[in-house]
């Protein structure tokens, strides 16, 4: 793997108004004093869950090399899903502990496969605690939820 020293730090975050129902998503990207800010949304009913997991996946294959990536989520569901449940899910065919189906499994699966390209570490920022980049994500994924429901 190609990479460079120097990290891209990324921002996520994702959300629903009602939830379930249309919900969008948001990233900030910052590499060498470059920023990239990204949002999208869904018009149907989808979760905050399903947000806060797209909000990495679009940033993630927004890359186009192998990088070093540090990833800030406010979302413990994210973080503790793709570092420490994420394995066990797979190696049980998808199911949780409960013998349940893993909800989102689509996107765990996607996540799983942009982490793979990349050398990444998971961070998790407390919401709404004043993290410049954390609000950021939180405006662009308001952003993209505002657009889905104007599509409906």
């Amino acid at each position: 793997m190609t990479e460079t020293a120097e990290p891209v730090v990324i921002h996520t975050d994702g959300g629903c108004r009602p939830n379930p129902g249309p919900g969008g998503w948001g990233a900030v990207l910052r590499h060498r004093g470059h920023v990239r800010e990204m949002f999208g949304g869904e018009p149907g009913d989808t979760s905050n869950n399903r947000m806060e997991l797209t909000a990495p996946i679009m940033a993630l294959e927004a890359l186009t090399r192998p990088m070093t990536v540090h990833i800030h989520t406010d979302s413990t569901y994210v973080r503790s899903g793709i570092t420490k449940w994420v394995l066990g899910w797979e190696r049980n065919g998808w199911l949780t502990s409960a013998k349940q189906p893993v909800k989102n499994v689509d996107l765990w699966k996607r996540l799983q496969a942009a982490c793979a390209v990349h050398r990444v570490e998971w961070f998790w920022v407390k919401g709404h605690s004043g993290v410049a980049d954390n609000e950021l994500a939180d405006v662009l994924a308001t952003r993209g939820m505002e657009q889905a429901i104007a599509r409906l």
